[in-house]
């Protein structure tokens, strides 16, 4: 297994956001000190609940300050990003950081973030579909170009030319049916985010695995899940740390993505958003629904993480994971202690089957 940290920048500590960002950035750079894989950083725009509008940008800083820590874009949101600009940002990033950048893509899910780019969140699939065609034949040739409904382009070459590039250094966000089936059938990493217990998720994991192999004669690589993780030393921190951090960030994922809001019934593509809108309500509001998520993240004290781990691994296989360890208006000392203490007691344990990632 391969494990790194995961960067959501989501400011509810009060703290200006130019002295947070960096805070949070930095963050990254101690997760080398730590032994941590890899550093990733998420695309989001306009509100606090996530506050990084280009991880490519982030990780340059990293990329500056570190030697070894690959470096995940997690994810670059297609639909608000120019595909010829995708291909030279990451190209010259791999370029500064002699190879270590990994490429995750994503089409966005947040109502309000389509609308501040004028974009269309009912046209997600077809362009998510077309730019991601573009960038990956893009990095692997050096060559972009295109001719498609929502993107036009003649040909150009991209400098710094991409080197070493291929779809093992990519990856996608799969939280839905035809997320998944595009990404086996793109031959990419599936990328997926805890948000419920993981038997609820085995179909669409299984579907694309099968569908993976069938397509391209080779058994599917490990998918990365995203946690957001509480790594304390005593059952009553974790309680602490669940109902005053955690609920927080959960209120502001529900609230940020109008889970079970009526535009996604008419989008069959964003289904898990119904469905997640239907257990939330079913509970009583996210206040209280919270305590089902977490049943799908690693919430617990270093031993109880490690048994979590043994338990998701029956269920779902081979993984990769990107932890999450500020949220919920942590501060940066808290933040950093979760990492510390993650690094040192639970990532041994993890790491016992490692593996190389591309």
């Amino acid at each position: 297994m391969q494990v790194g940290v995961h960067m959501g920048y989501q400011n509810l500590t009060g703290l200006p956001d130019y002295e947070f960002f960096r805070l949070q950035t930095h963050l990254m750079v101690e997760a080398e000190a730590m032994g941590f894989d890899f550093a990733a950083a998420v695309e989001h725009h306009f509100t606090d609940y996530a506050a990084c509008p280009d991880p490519i940008q982030a990780l340059s800083w990293v990329a500056a300050k570190t030697k070894t820590i690959k470096l995940m874009a997690a994810a670059v949101i297609l639909p608000w990003n120019d595909p010829l600009r995708v291909v030279e940002k990451a190209s010259m990033l791999d370029s500064l950081s002699e190879g270590r950048v990994i490429l995750g893509m994503g089409r966005g899910a947040a109502r309000r973030e389509f609308n501040g780019f004028r974009e269309d969140i009912a046209d997600s699939r077809e362009m998510f579909d077309e730019a991601a065609i573009i960038i990956m034949n893009g990095l692997e040739t050096g060559f972009v170009e295109a001719d498609t409904k929502h993107y036009k382009q003649p040909r150009v070459e991209v400098r710094p030319r991409p080197y070493n590039w291929t779809r093992d250094r990519m990856l996608m966000v799969s939280m839905s049916p035809s997320s998944a089936e595009v990404a086996a059938d793109y031959g990419l990493k599936a990328l997926r985010f805890s948000q419920g217990e993981w038997e609820v998720s085995m179909p669409e994991i299984n579907a694309y695995r099968s569908t993976f192999e069938a397509k391209h004669g080779k058994k599917a690589p490990p998918f990365v899940i995203s946690d957001f993780v509480v790594c304390v030393d005593t059952e009553e921190e974790v309680a602490e740390y669940t109902d005053n951090f955690f609920a927080k960030q959960f209120h502001q994922v529900a609230t940020h993505y109008e889970w079970g809001a009526e535009h996604f019934k008419n989008m069959p593509s964003y289904a898990t958003y119904v469905h997640l809108g239907d257990a939330m309500a079913a509970a009583g509001g996210p206040e209280k629904a919270y305590k089902g998520y977490i049943g799908g993240n690693l919430i617990g004290t270093p031993e109880q993480l490690l048994e979590k781990d043994a338990m998701r691994k029956a269920a779902v296989g081979d993984y990769d994971i990107i932890a999450n360890f500020s949220y919920g208006g942590m501060t940066y000392e808290q933040a950093y202690g979760q990492m510390k203490r993650f690094a040192e007691k639970v990532m041994p344990g993890l790491k016992a089957d490692a593996r190389v990632m591309a």
